[in-house]
C-alpha cells in the first residue's frame, strides 16, 4: 500500500457517491484518515466506511446540507473533532442540473451558487483557520472542464464552477505559503446518473474517445495532495482533452 498520507486526516465533501467515493478510496489506500461528508446518502456512506475499514483506513461520517451556509461553515470544526487538525480539504460536493440560460430561475441560480461556490469558500476559510501555525495544508477543488472553457449548457453549474476555478487561484495566493490550493477539472469520468443513454454522445466529443479510468482520477488527486508545496494555483485537466474541442 502507498501510505504517504499515513495518519493525515482529509475531509472530502460529497464523498459517499460517484467521484467522491473514488477520491475517498484513493486517499484511504494511501493511508489517510477520511472524513466522509454526505448530504443525503447514508447507506452509501456506511458502505464506503466499511470498504475503507477493509483497507485499514480510519474514517468518520458527517452529514451536512452544504446549501445552508451555517452547516457548511461548521463542517470543518466537526470533522477536526474526530482526528484533530485536518491536513487536506477536498471540495467535491456539487449540484449539476441541465438548465439553459432561459430556463434558470433565481432559485436555480442561488441553489447552485450556495452549494458549488459559497460552501467551498466557507469550508476553505474554516480549514485555513484550523491549520496549525507551524503546519501545512492542502485544498483541492473538484472542477469541471467547463470551468475554464464555458459552454451554454448547464448554465448555473458552469458559472459556479468557473467562479470556483477563479477562487482556486485567488486562494492559492491568499493562503500561501502554508496551504496549497489546486483544482482538478474532470471530464468523462462516470456516465451521468440522470441520463446513462447520453454516454455515446458524450464520448464523441472527447479526443481520448473513452471514459477515464478511476485510477487516472485517483493519481491526479494524490499528486496534488503529495506534490511539492511549490505547486499551487494549478488546475489540472483530467478530461481526455475535452476542454480542447
Amino acid at each position: 500500500m502507498n501510505d504517504s498520507l499515513h495518519g493525515k486526516t482529509i475531509l472530502i465533501t460529497g464523498a459517499a457517491r460517484r467521484v467522491g467515493r473514488i477520491l475517498a478510496l484513493a486517499c484511504g489506500r494511501a493511508g489517510a484518515n477520511i472524513i466522509i461528508h454526505h448530504g443525503h446518502s447514508p447507506a452509501e456512506a456506511d458502505s464506503l466506511r466499511e470498504e475503507l475499514a477493509s483497507l485499514r483506513a480510519e474514517s468518520g461520517v458527517l452529514v451536512a446540507d452544504l446549501s445552508q451556509p451555517e452547516q457548511a461553515a461548521a463542517l470543518v470544526e466537526r470533522a477536526a473533532a474526530h482526528f484533530g487538525p485536518l491536513y487536506a480539504l477536498v471540495n467535491n460536493a456539487a449540484i449539476f442540473e441541465s438548465l439553459t440560460f432561459d430556463e434558470t430561475s433565481m432559485d436555480d441560480w442561488a441553489r447552485h451558487m450556495r452549494t458549488n461556490l459559497t460552501a467551498p469558500f466557507l469550508l476553505s476559510q474554516a480549514f485555513a483557520r484550523q491549520v496549525p501555525a507551524d503546519g501545512e495544508g492542502r485544498i483541492v477543488n473538484i472542477l469541471d472542464w467547463r470551468a475554464t472553457h464555458p459552454r451554454a449548457d448547464h448554465f448555473p453549474y458552469t458559472v459556479s464552477k468557473s467562479a470556483l476555478a477563479a477562487m482556486t487561484k485567488s486562494l492559492a495566493v491568499a493562503l500561501a505559503p502554508r496551504i496549497t490550493v489546486n483544482g482538478l477539472a474532470l471530464g468523462a469520468v462516470l456516465p451521468p446518473a440522470d441520463s446513462p443513454s447520453a454516454s455515446e454522445t458524450i464520448l464523441k466529443r472527447v479526443p481520448a474517445q473513452r471514459w477515464a479510468e478511476a485510477t487516472e482520477v485517483e493519481s491526479a488527486l494524490l499528486f496534488l495532495l503529495q506534490s511539492p508545496s511549490y505547486v499551487t494555483g494549478e488546475i489540472i485537466h483530467v478530461d481526455g482533452g475535452r476542454h480542447l474541442t
